[in-house]
């Protein structure tokens, strides 16, 4: 009887392993290392092809679950189930009711009804909106999901990138991802050489306490409640000519009554970029809540992102980037994220392309802020859409509808 207790009590965790091929062998060995080395009880299941992912999936088996996406990449920085991840997870995003063996069928009629000129209700989601970001999110694949990705490389270039992607991808499909969600070990893992000083051990070691980490996060992790959340929306925009901040604002009424909203704008005033101070002195000055270089940052920005609950970053895609200032912005967090902990604070993103490219500047804002400073994304973080004239995107199908319900997961995120 004990011991039935103690199985029920233990915790599911699914681990998405992709080798190379050849493979090196690293991976699995840090696995079997990070996985022993647990002090949570846990079941792990193992999930080897895309094919596997994509039964359970369907299944709705992977809504509220904990999942390791733990991926090698060949020396060229690919590894091709991950790639056949990858399509699955955009598919089914953007067409979440389709049974996997229909997408193909479902997507070439999407495409024909484009080129035809004449839309279904099935197609109508996906052009109406840069990338097709529906309103109802709630039955996505892994909605609920927890994740977090480990990439093994055989060359030094391209983990990270890998990284970004798997967590946009599946991020779309509903996974929420804790703060700092990539453990990434280049082919000679020198980029483990700041942990392992800092732990005193060697790289190899310090990439197993990273993994094991990060297992025991998305293990534990839980949205913060925050039922009537503080909310810091950051633009760099200008108000008559901004779709960005345009669809903001027609999310926020949403809003109305239900969170503290504070807005602060990066446009007007001189902000100037970080200059790279030593690691003490930035230290020395976040924890007075100060930067050496002041200005908007230490006056209003500051105070604001540590009373929130919630980042918004209001990003017109500039030159497929975030604009000049909101990289200023991003890059001068350091010294106050060095002295404050921002692990339970949310970050969402208002991304508008005149042309293409809003998933560029969605992953650039989840390799900086989720990734770097340690933010929750939460699933579906980002509206992205595409417009280009003033006040175009207040006028595209179902807008109101998508704004809307982006305002409803900020709330419902925030319920627990």
């Amino acid at each position: 009887c004990q011991a039935s207790i103690r199985q029920v009590n233990r915790m599911k965790l699914y681990i998405i392993k992709f080798a190379a091929s050849p493979s090196a062998g690293r991976l699995e060995h840090v696995l079997d290392r990070a996985v022993s080395s647990l002090d949570i009880p846990v079941v792990t299941e193992y999930i080897t092809s895309t094919e596997q992912f994509s039964d359970l999936a369907d299944k709705g088996k992977l809504q509220s679950s904990r999942l390791i996406f733990a991926v090698e990449t060949d020396i060229s920085g690919i590894n091709p189930e991950a790639c056949k991840l990858l399509r699955y997870l955009r598919l089914k995003s953007i067409y979440p009711a389709a049974p996997c063996g229909d997408l193909p069928s479902v997507t070439a009629a999407a495409v024909n009804g484009r080129r035809d000129g004449a839309f279904s209700s099935d197609t109508a989601d996906i052009s109406s909106s840069g990338y097709g970001v529906l309103p109802d999110t709630e039955n996505l694949i892994l909605s609920g999901a927890a994740g977090g990705i480990i990439v093994d490389g055989q060359c030094d270039l391209f983990t990270k990138d890998l990284g970004r992607r798997l967590a946009f991808t599946a991020n779309l499909a509903g996974c929420n991802f804790p703060g700092k969600p990539l453990a990434e070990a280049t082919s000679d893992l020198r980029n483990f050489r700041v942990l392992a000083g800092i732990w005193q051990t060697d790289c190899y070691e310090a990439y197993v306490r990273s993994c094991t980490l990060l297992l025991q996060k998305v293990l534990n992790f839980r949205l913060p409640v925050q039922d009537h959340p503080s909310i810091l929306a950051v633009h760099a925009s200008n108000r008559r000519t901004s779709n960005s901040l345009a669809l903001w604002e027609m999310t926020s009424a949403h809003l109305a009554g239900k969170a503290d909203i504070e807005v602060i704008s990066i446009r007007n005033g001189q902000l100037w970029d970080c200059r790279g101070c030593k690691y003490e002195e930035c230290l020395h000055f976040g924890e007075k809540g100060d930067c050496f270089y002041g200005g908007v940052m230490v006056e209003k920005v500051y105070p604001a992102i540590v009373r929130s609950d919630v980042l918004v970053l209001i990003c017109p895609n500039y030159n497929d980037s975030v604009s000049a200032n909101m990289m200023a912005f991003i890059n001068r967090l350091t010294a106050v994220f060095r002295a404050r902990d921002f692990s339970r604070k949310r970050v969402y993103a208002v991304i508008v392309s005149g042309y293409s490219g809003g998933d560029i500047v969605a992953q650039q804002i989840i390799g900086a802020i989720n990734m770097n400073k340690n933010l929750i994304l939460p699933g579906n973080f980002a509206l992205m859409t595409t417009a280009n004239d003033p006040g175009e995107a207040l006028d595209l199908p179902g807008i109101k509808a998508q704004t809307a319900a982006f305002a409803r997961r900020i709330l419902i995120d925030g319920a627990g």
